[in-house]
């Protein structure tokens, strides 16, 4: 009688400690994810510490445990399918009769995910699980003023365009997308429209929206027009594999809203001559202006 209680101990002792044992393994372990060359997994198994261990994946895709004479394919396998696998060996093998054995991914060392473009700091990192777009975005410290209005990013050889706007505005979750390792994130630099001339603030500026890149738009961010500018402008397009275009505009009339706004495409070069004419003309009265002051305050100054 008291040999079957104690046999009845140990019953429930072990019951009690495959399971604490599983689940206290299982606490560390990464989301399932198939292995790769250089992935380090944790492999448990109840009652043999032996082969109770951490290995790497090596380059061949294989993991290599004492008491075993061949390597365990890995690489390609879901964590719970190289259990079966061990197991099956285990068996075959006749080491253990009824092996348990828990395998638990500890570190992903071969699921890189890059970012590049215009971001504040290219980077390439490994994937530990799950990583979404913005967390790529986040550990490249971000975009920077030149960004485009779409983000490209290359997941099994197809790739995806992501409206800026929209991931940052939060519109739509389905944009911020899941990365699981070899993906490239690559931010295109905005394309540029330039504007020259007799303006305040030539420049190029960056187009993040085609549709909202116009004449009034470009003037605006030029800080608008100076004195003495022509009533006509030029967009100059260059065309690919064609001579540059020449299209005149009346700025003047867009200017007081008496003709409708011109759209730009990016590359083109808006152009606002200077009167000089007219320039010329007002350096002359300025002048006579000044002569005639002098005079009346019995004090001549030739300019």
């Amino acid at each position: 009688m008291r040999v079957l209680w104690i046999l009845t101990l140990c019953a429930m002792a072990c019951a009690q400690t495959r399971p604490s044992l599983m689940e206290e393994v299982g606490k560390t372990n990464l989301p399932a994810l198939t292995l790769h060359a250089g992935d380090l997994v944790a492999v448990s198994v109840y009652d043999a510490p032996e082969l109770t261990r951490t290995v790497r994946v090596e380059s061949d895709g294989t993991i290599r445990l004492p008491l075993l004479t061949e390597g365990l394919q890995a690489a390609g396998r879901m964590p719970s399918e190289l259990e079966r696998e061990l197991v099956s060996a285990l068996k075959s093998a006749e080491i253990l009769v009824d092996p348990v054995v828990k395998i638990t991914v500890v570190e992903y060392h071969s699921r890189p995910i890059s970012v590049m473009g215009a971001v504040r700091k290219p980077v390439t990192f490994q994937a530990d699980g799950v990583v979404t777009l913005l967390d790529a975005l986040s550990r490249a410290e971000g975009l920077t003023d030149e960004a485009g209005a779409d983000i490209l990013v290359t997941q099994n050889d197809a790739v995806q365009h992501v409206a800026v706007k929209r991931l940052m505005d939060g519109t739509d979750p389905s944009l911020n997308l899941r990365l699981t390792g070899n993906e490239e994130v690559r931010v295109p630099v905005a394309g540029k429209i330039f504007v020259l001339g007799n303006i305040r603030k030539p420049g190029a500026f960056p187009v993040r929206d085609p549709g909202d890149s116009t004449v009034l738009r470009m003037v605006a961010l030029s800080e608008g027009l100076m004195p003495f500018s022509e009533k006509t402008a030029y967009i100059i397009r260059r065309l690919e594999g064609e001579k540059p275009q020449e299209i005149p505009i009346e700025l003047a009339k867009i200017m007081e809203r008496k003709s409708p706004d011109v759209p730009l495409e990016i590359g083109d070069i808006l152009y606002v001559p200077d009167n000089k004419t007219r320039r010329s003309t007002m350096g002359i009265l300025d002048r006579v202006a000044g002569f005639g002051a002098s005079t009346a305050s019995g004090v001549l100054i030739w300019h």
